[in-house]
């Protein structure tokens, strides 16, 4: 295994640290917590880095890249939920975003196409860890809302541009 795919492969194995501490809530858990969700989002950083430059793109780092991210970020949303922190709707776009996008892409690669991840999706990602980051602190509740605008807004906008940007993929075979 290859060292991006070990970075890949310790973000999954930090997910049910960061879900464990966020529910053991002693005192300086959330702290820690937070500490293991900034290491997991820049194991991500550094694997797509290692990756890239040392031209080891795997299979292995195709699918579990992706998913690890998605666990990662859905669990942080989802425990943001349960405590009163971010409203389920929102994370519910954030959910049929990312399904709209990855069946997207399962169609385009079942027709030998690759959809690589855009700019508007790396900001979108970029922007959606900061304010999970940021939701861990005590905020201003015009921050929250800032957040929330922020996630908001950069999920539907990047999963708007992705759609244009493929839509001839979706086209109805005939």
């Amino acid at each position: 295994m290859n060292m991006a795919n070990k970075l890949t492969m310790v973000r999954v194995m930090l997910i049910p640290v960061f879900l464990i501490l966020l529910y053991l809530d002693f005192e300086y858990s959330t702290y820690i917590a937070l500490a293991i969700f900034i290491i997991a989002a820049l194991t991500d950083v550094a694997d797509g880095l290692i990756a890239r430059s040392r031209d080891q793109v795997t299979d292995f780092g195709a699918f579990m890249d992706p998913l690890a991210d998605k666990v990662l970020t859905f669990a942080a949303m989802l425990w943001f939920v349960e405590v009163g922190i971010l409203p389920a709707w929102l994370v519910l776009i954030v959910i049929i975003r990312e399904f709209m996008v990855t069946g997207m892409r399962l169609v385009a690669a079942a027709k030998g196409r690759v959809i690589a991840a855009s700019l508007a999706g790396k900001v979108k990602t970029t922007v959606t860890v900061c304010c999970l980051i940021a939701m861990f602190l005590p905020l201003e509740f015009w921050m929250l809302i800032a957040c929330w605008v922020l996630i908001g807004v950069t999920t539907v906008v990047s999963g708007i541009e992705c759609f244009i940007k493929n839509k001839d993929i979706m086209k109805l075979d005939k």
